[in-house]
C-alpha cells in the first residue's frame, strides 16, 4: 500500500489513577508527523514527572524529515540526549538520586512503522483481529520468565513486578530496542504505560479493540475498565489507527 493511501487517526488518554496523587506519565500525539509516544516517570524516584516531561518535550521539537531513516535517527538521538541530561542532572542532586522514565515511541513513515522503547511501557499491534505485543518488557519479571524461573501466568502476582531493568536517565549508556514492519490499512497500534497493562490483560485489551465502534469508544472503555479495577498507578495510552478509507470514515473515527 502506498503512503498516500494511508491516513492516521489517534486518540489519547492519561489519568492519575485511584491511588497516586501525581501523574508522572506524559503522552505525545503528533499524528500529522507520524510520531506518538508514552513516557512513564519512574515511581518511587525523585522527579519522575520531570524525566517523562523532558522526553515528550524533546520529541515535540522534532522537525519533519525527508526519509524514514533520518526520522528514526533523529528520534533516537533526541532520546539519547535526554538520557545524558537526566544522568548529569541526577549527579548534581543528592547521592543516589535517579531521575528516570520508561518510554515507548511509534514512528510512521512511507507505509512502515518503527517502535522504540526502554522499560515496561508497551507497544501493541492489532491486525486482522489479532493483538500482538511488539515490545518486550525490560523488567525483572520478563527476565525471570525468559530464564524459566517464573511462569507467565504467575507474573501478575509476583511481588517485584514493578522493577524495571532499563529506562531513560538511569545509566550513562542507554540501549533502545527497535521493532519495525509494514503498515496495513485498519492496523491499530496501542502505546501504553504499565498502569493499563497492570489492570487489564491482553485478552481484555483485544476484546475492547475488536468490539468498539470507534477509537474514542475504545479509549473510554479501556480507561473506565482500568479505573474500575482499582487503577493503582497512573494510566496513559495512545491508540493509533492506519486507515485506507475515505474521509467520511475517518471523520466517524474522530
Amino acid at each position: 500500500m502506498k503512503r498516500r493511501d494511508l491516513a492516521f487517526v489517534a486518540v489519547e488518554r492519561t489519568h492519575v489513577g485511584r491511588v497516586r496523587k501525581l501523574n508522572e506519565d506524559r503522552v505525545l500525539s503528533r499524528t500529522a508527523l507520524g510520531l506518538w509516544a508514552v513516557a512513564d516517570g519512574m515511581g518511587g524516584h525523585q522527579r519522575g514527572d520531570l524525566a517523562s516531561g523532558m522526553i515528550v518535550d524533546a520529541l515535540v521539537a522534532i522537525d519533519p524529515m525527508d526519509s524514514g531513516f533520518a526520522f528514526l535517527d533523529n528520534v533516537q538521538d533526541v532520546i539519547q540526549r535526554v538520557n545524558r541530561t537526566l544522568v548529569a542532572h541526577a549527579r548534581l542532586s543528592a547521592p543516589g538520586t535517579v531521575i528516570g522514565s520508561t518510554v515507548v515511541v511509534l514512528l510512521a513513515f512511507g507505509g512502515h512503522y518503527a517502535c522504540l522503547w526502554a522499560g515496561d511501557s508497551r507497544g501493541y499491534l492489532l491486525r486482522g483481529g489479532r493483538l500482538d505485543q511488539i515490545t518486550r518488557d525490560h523488567s525483572m519479571v520478563q527476565e525471570l520468565i525468559d530464564s524459566g524461573a517464573l511462569n507467565r501466568a504467575d507474573a501478575p502476582a509476583f511481588g517485584r513486578s514493578n522493577v524495571i531493568t532499563r529506562a531513560v536517565g538511569v545509566q550513562d549508556s542507554l540501549a533502545l530496542d527497535l521493532h519495525s514492519g509494514p503498515i496495513e490499512g485498519d492496523d491499530i497500534f496501542l502505546l501504553c504505560s504499565d498502569g493499563l497493562t497492570g489492570m487489564i490483560d491482553d485478552h481484555g485489551i483485544a476484546d475492547v479493540l475488536t468490539t468498539s465502534q470507534s477509537l474514542d469508544e475504545a479509549a473510554d472503555r479501556l480507561l473506565d475498565m482500568t479505573l474500575a479495577h482499582g487503577a493503582k498507578d497512573n494510566v496513559s495510552f495512545v491508540l493509533i489507527r492506519a486507515d485506507a478509507a475515505q474521509d467520511d470514515t475517518l471523520q466517524r473515527l474522530r
